[in-house]
């Protein structure tokens, strides 16, 4: 029995490899993930399902991670939806109108495990 039997998180990530990845550990600690190819991607199927948090990367194609946030926010389903940033952008790079779009946990992939990772989303949604 999994300590968060409907937790729906949302994988956006461009990488498939990594996507599948966090997809996987994450099916295995108990969450139901679904993953998005990128920001606009991310968009619709959060819209679908309703995630109770989004990993979300920042540099991708079609819609960049910081653009897929903000239309995010604008919108009253989405505006509570729990986000942690997970990129290999370092936080003094990042596009400052993160500042402004509540972000859970900004999450360097370089410096954490997929353990670490998972770790940290079962501290958000605690």
């Amino acid at each position: 029995m999994s300590v968060y039997p409907s937790a729906k998180i949302l994988v956006v990530e461009d990488d498939s490899a990594i996507r599948e990845l966090y997809s996987i550990k994450l099916n295995r600690e108990g969450f139901e993930a679904f993953a998005a190819i990128d920001g606009r991607d991310g968009l619709q199927k959060a819209e679908e399902i309703k995630p109770d948090l989004i990993l979300l990367d920042l540099r991708m194609p079609v819609m960049t991670g910081d653009e897929m946030l903000f239309k995010l926010r604008e919108t009253d389903w989405g505006s509570a939806i729990r986000v942690i940033i997970l990129t290999n952008i370092s936080k003094t790079e990042a596009p400052l109108s993160l500042r402004f779009l509540h972000v859970d946990r900004y999450i360097v992939k370089v410096h954490h495990t997929p353990a670490q990772v998972v770790e940290m989303v079962k501290e958000v949604l605690a």
